[in-house]
């Protein structure tokens, strides 16, 4: 069945998104939201029309914070507003239990959370690629309709995403430890920048910034987020707690001068940070397929020996390893030496401009272009799939 029309309510970073996606592939797309402004700026966009359709749609899509989305689905489902519903709020099973309980028609819901977002929040901070070769987890409830699902799996087709279908349950543990927990520990590490000493900021690092970049969020969504997910979520944070325990426990003892034996409390620390190099590689690399237009960050590097070692070692912070590099001839006007090329698509763009900065920063003749394409791939979690 091929979606004509769709209605987005909820016009922030994610609902824009997704109607800028779908007007693009020729959708007709209506747009409201609580702010009366945030739909209208959102239509400025392009993303579609501000105002309610004169019938049915093919498509409702509930870009809403958990605790609405059982609300909004009972409201909208009982003046028939739409054929079917999905929602893309980041937790399932709190919404999955209240369409069951309260919706009228609850075969015509799935569950659904596209895995991409930005540290910038509101319908100005949209982009049509943003779910470009991203995950998009569908959650079907035991009595979801095909025709409900099929029209959600459109939708992801539509926005250029690749769907995960599996349970509630089994989502929201796993968006626990990639996403919720760690949204957690770098405002904890954010909120002790307060506290730094007078010209802490002149030793902040690329690595400071990526521990706490995304500690920008809204806090009234977050604070929402994490009470609808707090079962899955206090469960890592008191695995977390108990190794940050041990790692206390240990520096006291390190910190001592005096302290005798040493060799147990070494032992503990080295172990603590050979479980994150092994945790770190379970994630699957970011990597880089030629071909042709695309956006790439290009090096010029001289011939002076060892400068190609030190460019790789300025990019593997951004996850960018010797595999992620194509190495020309220099051509004019960077004269003799070599060009590194480095490939993005623009669901990293922010990722290139990053990087950019930091190599510029660095003294790098570091430039983000239009150029063969590179392809960066980044996989969504494992999660266990129910249908495919």
């Amino acid at each position: 069945m091929a979606i004509r029309t769709i209605a987005v309510v909820g016009t922030g970073l994610i609902g824009t998104s997704i109607a800028l996606a779908a007007s693009r592939r020729g959708v007709t797309v209506f747009l409201s939201d609580q702010d009366p402004m945030a739909a209208r700026t959102a239509a400025a966009l392009g993303a579609g029309r501000a105002g309610p359709p004169a019938g049915p749609v093919d498509l409702a899509v509930l870009a809403v914070p958990p605790s609405d989305v059982g609300t909004v689905l009972a409201e909208l489902q009982g003046r028939e507003f739409a054929h079917s519903y999905t929602d893309a709020a980041s937790v399932k099973s709190g919404p999955e239990t209240e369409a069951l309980r309260h919706a009228p028609h609850p075969s015509r819901y799935v569950g659904g959370h596209p895995l991409a977002g930005r540290e910038r929040r509101g319908p100005l901070a949209a982009r049509a690629d943003l779910f470009q070769g991203r995950s998009w987890v569908l959650t079907p409830s035991p009595v979801t309709s095909s025709a409900a699902l099929d029209r959600a799996r459109e939708l992801v087709a539509l926005c250029g995403a690749n769907p995960v279908v599996t349970q509630s349950r089994a989502h929201d543990e796993a968006v626990a430890l990639t996403s919720h927990v760690p949204h957690l520990v770098a405002s904890l590490m954010a909120a002790r920048l307060q506290e730094g000493p007078d010209g802490m900021s002149r030793f902040a690092g690329q690595g400071l910034r990526d521990v706490t970049r995304i500690a920008g969020g809204a806090s009234g969504l977050w604070g929402d987020i994490l009470q609808a997910n707090a079962a899955s979520v206090v469960g890592v944070m008191k695995d977390l707690h108990a190794d940050l325990s041990r790692l206390v426990s240990a520096l006291d003892v390190l910190a001592e001068p005096d302290a005798g034996e040493r060799t147990p409390a070494m032992r503990t620390l080295v172990d603590l940070l050979d479980r994150g190099i092994a945790g770190l590689a379970e994630l699957p690399p970011v990597r880089l397929d030629a071909s042709a237009d695309g956006l790439q960050v290009r090096v010029a590097v001289t011939n002076r020996p060892g400068e190609l070692s030190r460019l790789l070692d300025a990019v593997a912070g951004f996850g960018v390893t010797a595999e992620d590099a194509t190495v020309e001839d220099a051509a004019a006007p960077w004269g003799d030496g070599l060009t590194v090329r480095f490939g993005a698509t623009p669901y990293v763009t922010d990722l290139a401009d990053r990087m950019v900065a930091e190599l510029v920063a660095q003294g790098w003749d570091a430039v983000r272009q239009k150029g063969a394409q590179a392809d960066w791939r980044e996989e969504g979690p494992a999660f266990p799939a129910i249908r495919t």
